[in-house]
């Protein structure tokens, strides 16, 4: 008997879900809903609107940088992994690339492409686009999903509902968390939501006067705690106004967003040049001591130049000293902070500047391997209206890419 399934939700997990839908021989209909005027507006602004797709790993890599209930994501990223979702793209005529760490682009360095591909699938398959229409309740039966009902009152019928409605991170996107509700109605339960790969206020307004300078593919480093031991998170790091934004602050981020940040702040450490050991950076600064080279200018091998200048205020250093005035006091304060510069985190930024939601429907309630609802039989989940979330470089997007081909798939 042929199904007719409607979508909530016009982001990655609901475009591949309606693909993987209406692939079926057994799908009669596909609706996807959306509430904006356009498909993946969230999507367009990942990566810095570069579009971070996914990451060239195998799925235990991804499942290796998930942060909550990696076990329930098993299935999904085994019937749809990063090399299943990049032929797709690449079959469809935009040519992707792979920079460090595995982090997938489309080689134009244009999220619009990544958009116009799934536009041109869901096309192909006949999905019906429905633009600007908010779902206010998923009608039931029984617990059997019979349709949903729009804020205009009409009503839709469906034999199977699949939620994508995302999070509640970028709300100017549409990711308004009105997917939660939608849920909790059902007898779902949502799991606390909080912010995770979210920008983070800092106390040293020294740094936050920098505003706009980036360092390269630094480390850094957390203390140990009562309750867990010292991390390290390496990747670019992005000086704001208020603090520290970026891949590397992101991970920490997911680190932090379960901990009640004392008063007083939380002390963190950045290792600017990991490459290269206290030793190595003790034996290039000596080979160096007797040169009159000034101190500021040597320094910007390391740092950029305004950073320089600041920190030798900071230290109480002279920036037109020259190498061979240096003390050997001085030399050691400036290498400590090359390899151990203290950053006090006074607390991370809202849910709503978040990239991703960290929270949400609890897997408990829905199976793994279908994505089906364990509490009403014909709805589905997918992407990060679900508890699951990982640390930054393309891992959310391919969970949200797998759990919605999964939950098209079985749905029909």
């Amino acid at each position: 008997m042929s199904k007719k399934v409607v979508i909530i939700g016009g982001g990655p997990a609901g475009m591949m879900a309606a693909i993987s839908a209406s692939e079926s021989k057994n799908t009669d209909e596909v609706i996807l809903i959306e509430k904006n005027a356009e498909l993946g507006k969230k999507l367009k602004i990942t990566g810095g609107g570069r579009c971070n797709v996914t990451n060239d790993s195998d799925p235990s890599g991804i499942m290796n940088n998930v942060v909550t209930n990696k076990k329930f994501l098993t299935k999904s990223l085994q019937r749809f992994t990063p090399k299943d979702l990049m032929e797709l793209i690449e079959k469809e005529g935009c040519p992707l690339k792979v920079e460090e760490n595995g982090t997938v682009f489309p080689k134009s360095e244009s999220s619009q492409d990544i958009v116009q591909v799934f536009h041109k699938l869901l096309n192909r398959r006949n999905v019906q686009l429905n633009y600007q229409v908010e779902v206010e309740r998923i009608m039931t039966d029984k617990n059997h999903v019979t349709g949903i009902r729009l804020r205009d009152g009409k009503k839709i019928t469906a034999d199977r509902v699949i939620l994508a409605t995302g999070g509640f991170s970028y709300p100017k996107t549409g990711s308004t968390g009105s997917g939660y509700e939608l849920a909790r109605e059902l007898g779902h339960t949502i799991t606390p939501l909080r912010a995770s790969l979210v920008p983070m206020e800092i106390r040293e307004k020294w740094l936050t006067d920098l505003s706009g300078i980036s360092f390269k593919n630094i480390i850094i480093k957390t203390k140990s705690t009562k309750k867990s031991k010292p991390k390290t998170f390496q990747g670019d790091l992005l000086i704001t106004h208020f603090g520290i934004s970026g891949p590397a602050p992101f991970q920490l981020s997911t680190l932090m967003k379960d901990m009640e940040i004392p008063t007083e702040g939380h002390e963190i450490a950045i290792d600017f040049v990991p490459n290269s050991s206290h030793e190595k950076l003790q034996d290039e600064f000596n080979s160096l001591k007797q040169t009159n080279k000034q101190v500021s200018t040597i320094l910007t091998k390391y740092w950029p130049k305004n950073f320089v200048l600041k920190l030798l205020e900071q230290l109480n250093i002279g920036s037109t000293l020259s190498m061979n005035q240096l003390s050997k006091k001085d030399k050691n304060k400036l290498i400590t902070n090359l390899k151990d510069f203290k950053i006090t985190i006074l607390k991370l930024k809202s849910i709503k500047e978040a990239t991703v939601t960290s929270g949400g429907v609890s897997v408990k309630e829905v199976d793994p391997s279908t994505m089906e609802s364990k509490k009403i039989t014909g709805l589905y989940f997918a992407g990060e209206v679900l508890d699951v979330d990982a640390l930054s470089g393309g891992f959310n997007l391919q969970i949200a890419f797998s759990t919605g081909h999964l939950a098209g798939d079985n749905c029909v």
